[in-house]
């Protein structure tokens, strides 16, 4: 099968897109299928090697910084899109996370008469509010324009599909995301890791993900507080101010590979504080760790914790029951082991290849639908 992966963000960007665009891309190619990514162009100076050592070809589109959020790159119209698909004799389209770039992959697949799949992965309506100035009620609206104009949509939860079929979007199927469940284990517990983060012993909370305004890492104020508790975040565009939000917590900056998987085996539990994760990738990479985990009771964690087994889920964007639920899992080391546990077993099957076979099938489905229209 030819697929064509059109992404609105790609390695070396780093983020939820990216890498399920990347990971879709690995499972494809080892199935023996002929896929090719187009992507918005990364800023100048960006590791180029991550192209030459993506598992298929990847074209690049000319691309501007968002305002506001100038780590997100915003594909500029662009004739190579419609070319490569032509080129490449695609059978099947796949949008990941469609908004710009996407949406001009839709229009290009329409044209050709392509089959297209598109994979809902971001809160757009909370990024175009957040960053863009838009209302959300204008970025449902191009939302719904693009995936009613899919042979298929993928939601990521069971949240995300409640959500997609409420604005009247069309087609929706749930696809999860997979974990690499031989890369993130409990057995990279390191205790030379844990005397940096924590050199007094202390129990180390972490959020290890991006800092920005949606993830409302703020709300992790109280957790600075409490005694004998070591907070360790991430890094992004919000790092300023969650430094000044969060006094005493440690600052990872960005960390990736072999390190990533080290410092979430090193922590003692994992906290997320986003109340608008139409997944939550972070929140399985924990679970995969061996981590016990406290989320917010809304998006994707839903699917992901089970209270009182894997975790504790509480309401969302309240800070108190945050740092209440981290106080009482502090206090009972029995529990978190028996959470973590509990959360590794739990993901063992949710590998990448699993949900590769998922994808595939979706494909399969959508290429015979087309068919039979046409007989």
């Amino acid at each position: 099968m030819r697929v064509v992966i059109v992404t609105e963000s790609f390695p070396p960007d780093v983020n939820g897109v990216a890498h399920c665009a990347l990971q879709t891309a690995r499972q494809l190619a080892a199935r023996g299928h002929d896929p090719l990514v187009i992507a918005p162009a990364p800023a100048a100076g960006a590791d180029a090697a991550a192209d030459a050592s993506a598992p298929c070809p990847v074209i690049r589109v000319p691309s501007l910084p968002l305002p506001g959020y100038p780590q997100v790159r915003v594909a500029l119209p662009s004739r190579r899109l419609s070319a490569a698909l032509s080129a490449h004799r695609a059978d099947l389209v796949h949008l990941a996370s469609p908004f710009v770039l996407g949406a001009r992959g839709m229009a290009a697949a329409a044209r050709l008469g392509i089959p297209a799949v598109a994979v809902y992965q971001t809160d757009l309506g909370g990024y175009a509010r957040t960053y863009m100035g838009m209302g959300e009620a204008t970025a449902w609206r191009r939302i719904r324009a693009v995936h009613a104009a899919a042979d298929r949509t993928l939601a990521p939860s069971s949240a995300a599909l409640r959500d997609l079929v409420s604005h009247e979007v069309p087609r929706v199927r749930l696809w999860p995301r997979g974990v690499d469940t031989a890369r993130f284990g409990p057995a990279l517990r390191d205790e030379a890791v844990r005397r940096e983060l924590a050199p007094n012993g202390e129990l180390i909370v972490g959020y290890v993900g991006r800092l920005a305004p949606e993830k409302q890492v703020e709300l992790l104020a109280g957790v600075c507080s409490l005694d004998g508790v070591r907070l360790v975040v991430g890094d992004g565009p919000s790092e300023g101010s969650v430094r000044a939000a969060l006094p005493g917590a440690v600052m990872l900056g960005r960390r990736t590979g072999g390190e990533l998987a080290r410092i979430f085996a090193s922590l003692d539990l994992f906290v997320h504080t986003g109340p608008y994760e139409t997944f939550c990738q972070t929140v399985q990479e924990a679970m995969a760790s061996g981590v016990p985990v406290v989320a917010p009771a809304a998006g994707g964690p839903l699917d992901l914790v089970v209270p009182g087994r894997t975790g504790v889920l509480v309401p969302p964007r309240d800070a108190l029951a945050v740092r209440d639920a981290v106080w009482a899992l502090a206090a009972d080391p029995g529990l978190r082991a028996a959470y973590g546990r509990a959360g590794r077993a739990a993901v063992e099957g949710r590998t990448w290849g699993a949900v590769g076979e998922q994808l595939v099938d979706h494909y399969a489905d959508v290429l015979a639908a087309r068919t039979a229209v046409a007989a």
